[in-house]
């Protein structure tokens, strides 16, 4: 009985130093594909490094910024502090007002507003044209309606907007989420002062106690927010303020520019016509003034627009 023993404890001792053998020879090819993928993805991010900078190169420039003087213009003391960490613009939009010149007319712009007006008192004019006398009546020019307002936009810098949050938990679970998730700072976060949740839009507005927490988020397009063991990725984007103000309809006629109508049978050029047009206004004894611009139309309508 003795010998079948010892026998049997060598057979299990060997199959135990097989088994041991396979197991390290596995360890092993595991640890060498490692290494591989390792090396592997090593290169590759070099060489997306390499890239990387190249592109940074190609699109820096210099340029050199004028000095430009600064003068105190107003004291305001605003609700909330934090509006100085933000980032804000504002610029007026405005209609251009157009008139449409037919064909016989034309249309004269002269620098002082009281020789438009003088001309238009007078009403009829007898203009040599090529050695032809054209009488022109003087009018108004009635301007179309123009809009004018002006955009403010502000980008804060503790606040970012979150959008395509899943579905999974009710409203005050998931803001207490958000809040949890946004506040780790291995994933760029930080201290919380309030989330806005609005389950129905599956949009939420996270603000930060720190400037620069917001920064450091939207330096990504996502950020992960795990629910139920489940890892999804949300959608995070500057959070922006739009003000409109001052917003105007105006209309009214041109204080400098004159219609002048009665030109259907003229067939000259039209070049011709604005010179002649031009030299006879110019003059004093004819009620007229300094021109700044002639235009007419003998051939074709045109679309004049005036400037302020």
């Amino acid at each position: 009985m003795e010998p079948d023993k010892d026998s049997r404890n060598d057979v299990l001792n060997k199959q135990q130093l097989d088994e041991e053998s396979m197991n390290n020879g596995q360890n092993e090819g595991l640890l060498d594909e490692i290494r591989k993928e390792n090396i592997q993805l090593q290169e590759e991010i070099q060489k997306l490094e390499a890239e990387l900078e190249e592109a940074a190169k190609n699109f820096q420039f210099k340029e050199a910024i004028p000095e430009t003087q600064l003068q105190f213009a107003s004291l305001e003391t605003p609700d909330d502090a934090s509006r100085f960490l933000n980032v804000s613009c504002s610029f007026q939009v405005s209609s251009r007002v157009f008139y449409e010149l037919q064909k016989g007319q034309a249309l004269i712009t002269f620098e002082k507003e009281e020789v438009a007006q003088n001309v238009i008192s007078m009403g009829k004019h007898q203009v040599q044209i090529e050695g032809e006398s054209v009488e022109l009546i003087a009018w108004p020019v009635p301007l179309n309606t123009k809009v004018r307002f002006q955009v403010h936009v502000e980008v804060s810098k503790v606040k970012i907007i979150v959008t395509e949050i899943p579905d999974g938990l009710p409203e005050d679970q998931m803001r207490d989420k958000l809040e949890l998730s946004f506040s780790k700072s291995r994933n760029g976060g930080g201290e919380v002062e309030s989330v806005d949740y609005d389950k129905q839009s599956r949009r939420a507005v996270v603000t930060f106690v720190e400037p620069g927490v917001a920064d450091r988020i939207l330096k990504n397009k996502d950020f992960p927010l795990c629910i139920n063991q489940s890892c999804h990725r949300v959608v995070v984007s500057p959070y922006t303020e739009r003000r409109l103000q001052k917003y105007q309809i105006l209309s009214g006629i041109s204080k400098r520019t004159v219609l002048l109508t009665g030109m259907e049978q003229c067939w000259t050029e039209e070049e011709t016509a604005e010179d002649f047009i031009n030299i006879h206004f110019q003059l004093g004894k004819n009620g007229g003034g300094e021109v700044e611009v002639v235009k007419c139309s003998l051939g074709q309508p045109y679309v004049a627009y005036f400037e302020e």
